[in-house]
């Protein structure tokens, strides 16, 4: 009989105490891996939430400026400024809008009609001209036609004006710049007629070269802040940095909630193998004496400890599973966000935890056992 053997003997002699302390390694490692699959599905989340805009610029008034829009000579000021860079100035107001007898409210965003395509991509039509009467829907509206009769070929009321949907924008996200997946894309022509206005509220500018972003800022800022601050300048860049650098602080913290209840576990575990190094004194003095060496007796009480681990992070990790797809599924609202990998590697990291514990809490009991003097250990009663 190996000493593997005699541990699995013991570990099955006390099954009662076993299952108590392989229950509570199961729950850590769901919790560890629960937590862990909760923050990085947030972070997810965030991810497809946010556009690609990391190669955006955005442009504003400054409030010291006291001014909140551009005018074209502060637009055309900034677009040389930008360079060979694409600079897209923009207005926009919040109207309601009928169609048929449908009415409703939407955002609506006016541009440059030349300028539509390199900002935005359709999902099905055209895109409007400045010449025509014509204007695009974000996703979201199209997707909600039957509240709102918003829809491809459908005929829209703003005013006393009527606009035609010449084309469906494919859906885009929250962004920092503009938010069209709910909004109405009109030519600037057309709603500087209708609104009797000559100005834009933002500009942002499309950097061709992400490497080149900061130099662009910077000669923004150097040309339109040159005597007093005008424009805010912000990259989009940045800011997505700050916003996974927060998403990851929010998955180290639940993990760690999740490590106490791992090593409140590993407690239990110490305190089971004390109790079977105290009830088996005799047994390790009678193997001591017929000239088992320290070190085998050792491994022989980690192997107890590892079973114990082992058994209880693989019946965690499938548990982990399961509730990380509940998880997901009711507070983030996608299930495939377990699916992804670096999801995944939470099980088999919280795994990996709950043996290493299980190990290390194993270690005082096994080294205890393995120095017993064997002549006291025979004698003890």
């Amino acid at each position: 009989m190996t000493f593997f053997d005699l541990a699995r003997r013991n570990v099955s002699r006390h099954w009662l105490r076993s299952i108590l302390a392989v229950t509570g390694i199961v729950i850590g490692v769901i919790a560890i891996a629960s937590m862990g699959i909760l923050g990085n599905s947030i972070g997810l989340m965030f991810n497809d939430m946010v556009t690609d805009v990391g190669d955006t610029i955005v442009v504003s008034p400054a409030m010291s400026s006291g001014t909140t829009a551009f005018t074209e000579r502060q637009v055309n000021d900034i677009a040389r400024a930008a360079g060979s860079n694409r600079a897209i100035p923009f207005a926009s107001t919040f109207d309601t809008v009928t169609v048929g007898e449908t009415r409703s409210g939407a955002m609506i965003y006016a541009m440059p009609a030349a300028d539509i395509p390199f900002l935005l991509e359709k999902e099905a039509g055209t895109y409007p001209r400045d010449t025509g009467a014509g204007c695009m829907i974000g996703s979201k509206l199209a997707e909600n036609s039957k509240e709102t009769g918003l829809k491809l070929g459908a005929r829209v009321q703003i005013g006393d004006e009527t606009l035609r949907v010449t084309g469906v924008l494919k859906e885009r996200g929250m962004g920092f710049d503009i938010n069209p997946d709910y909004a109405i894309i009109v030519p600037y022509r057309w709603y500087s007629n209708h609104y009797d206005e000559d100005e834009y509220d933002q500009v942002i500018v499309k950097v061709r070269d992400v490497n080149d972003l900061d130099t662009v800022k910077e000669a923004i800022e150097e040309k339109m802040n040159r005597r007093e601050d005008v424009v805010n300048v912000m990259d989009t860049k940045a800011i997505l940095e700050s916003v996974f650098a927060a998403a990851d602080s929010i998955t180290v913290f639940l993990m760690g909630i999740g490590a106490i209840s791992l090593i409140v576990a590993g407690v239990s575990i110490l305190n089971v193998m004390m109790m079977s190094v105290t009830e088996r004194i005799k047994e390790i003095g009678v193997l001591r004496s017929i000239g088992t060496r320290r070190n085998e007796v050792m491994r022989m009480f980690i192997y107890e400890a590892m079973i114990l681990g082992v058994a209880g992070a693989i019946i965690g990790g499938v548990l982990s599973f399961g509730t990380g797809y509940l998880m997901t599924a009711v507070l983030v609202g996608n299930p495939d966000y377990l699916f992804n990998p670096t999801s995944l590697l939470y099980i088999v990291f919280g795994m990996a935890f709950g043996i290493i514990t299980s190990a290390a809490s194993g270690l005082y009991p096994a080294w205890k056992a393995a120095h017993l003097n064997p002549i006291q250990a025979l004698r003890h009663e």
